[in-house]
């Protein structure tokens, strides 16, 4: 084994497993402050978003020139801009969600693991009766709950501002930053990008490397489950009723006669296995982790 005999400098208690916690609150505080701030910015927004909802549904209403048969004047919506605003306003809080587990992945590995091995600082917690194994677990729970608490209210919030899921203004449901940012998969990607940090931050053990590490990783997950994303739910075949699919239809494939599709109902099925892929993955990469620091440790 190897022998660590660093000692806690002076004016620091010792930690304690008990207090592994509130250590990483403490050591991460910066990074807790801006995940809240990211929290409260996003939930203003979607709020204001939603207040914004059916001014922008009056912007897509049929027009006519003139307004005969109860129709709008074209003039009066051509005047109107919250539904571009709008739409907008959800296309960017969406694909920000689907990107949050890069910025993860790379604080993850860079300063939530590589930095604190890089540094000797795990090694002096492990001299402090705190074990190799408390102290990652420590650092794995503690941003894992905060980061499945806080993006499940985005998702949550999104998912309200986003009302009637009009897709003129919010996107069709099968489009990749539409998909994979108002589901659970959301949440499933940022805790495999929490993931694949800890275990390049523990396989490398230097800052910048496992940063740009777990990036890579996580940037190939996403273009891997996007890619095959039509095949994670079987997909139905019907003969073709004219010459265009319903827009809610996600198309995979079409012959003369007939079109391979998943409708809408499909959103769920495939947004469920994605999930239970991406938590596998996470799984997977937390105990790989446990298993390269147990070979820093011997």
């Amino acid at each position: 084994m190897t022998t660590l005999t660093a000692a806690a400098p002076a004016g620091y208690p010792a930690p304690r497993p008990t207090g592994l916690p509130r250590a990483v609150l403490r050591l991460h505080r910066t990074a807790l402050l801006l995940w809240g701030l990211v929290l409260l910015a996003a939930t203003a927004f979607l709020v204001w978003l939603a207040a914004l909802a059916d001014e922008a549904r009056r912007g897509t209403s049929p027009c006519g020139t003139p307004p005969t048969g109860g129709l709008m004047s074209c003039a009066a919506v051509d005047a109107i801009t919250a539904d571009e605003t709008y739409a907008n306003g959800i296309a960017f809080v969406t694909t920000s969600l689907v990107w949050l587990t890069v910025p993860v992945a790379a604080w993850a590995g860079g300063a939530l693991i590589g930095r604190e091995l890089e540094n000797g600082t795990a090694r002096l917690a492990w001299t402090q009766s705190v074990t190799p194994v408390q102290w990652l677990t420590a650092k794995l729970a503690v941003p894992a709950v905060l980061l499945t608490a806080g993006t499940t209210a985005l998702v949550a919030l999104t998912a309200w501002a986003r009302g009637e899921d009009d897709p003129n203004l919010v996107g069709d449901w099968y489009q990749p930053d539409v998909f994979a940012g108002t589901g659970p998969t959301a949440v499933a990607y940022v805790l495999a990008g929490l993931a694949l940090g800890a275990l390049a931050g523990t396989l490398l053990g230097r800052a910048l490397p496992a940063a740009g590490a777990a990036c890579a990783a996580s940037l190939l997950l996403h273009n891997l489950l996007e890619r095959h994303r039509a095949d994670l739910w079987p997909a139905v075949t019907r003969a073709k009723e004219g010459p265009e699919l319903p827009r809610s239809a996600f198309q995979v494939s079409h012959t003369r006669a007939e079109v391979t599709l998943h409708p809408s109902s499909h959103f769920w099925p495939i947004q469920y296995v994605e999930s239970g892929i991406l938590l596998a993955v996470a799984a997977v990469a937390v105990a790989a982790a446990f298993v390269a620091l147990r070979h820093r440790t011997i």
